[in-house]
């Protein structure tokens, strides 16, 4: 299952100085692959693409930037919808 992920936080949370944008996911995070990794880094703003089991998969990705990001989870398809 596909996932599209918004992880935002505030200039303030920034993790620029203290590990970089990685060090708000879990890339080891069981049942989870990073499938594209993007930043609007002006916006303070990371997008990410997600193959998971399951939500509670992305919820451990995410796990480290809990306490400075808010997340937008949206399940995506690959196929084209044809009616």
């Amino acid at each position: 299952m596909l996932f599209h992920v918004t992880q935002r936080h505030t200039p303030d949370s920034c993790p620029l100085n203290s590990g970089g944008s990685r060090s708000l996911y879990d890339a080891e995070a069981e049942g989870v692959t990073l499938v594209a990794a993007y930043g609007a880094y002006a916006e303070h703003t990371m997008y990410y693409v997600l193959e998971a089991d399951d939500i509670k998969s992305v919820h451990r990705f995410l796990l480290p930037g809990f306490g400075q990001c808010v997340c937008d989870v949206t399940p995506v398809a690959a196929e084209a919808i044809v009616a």
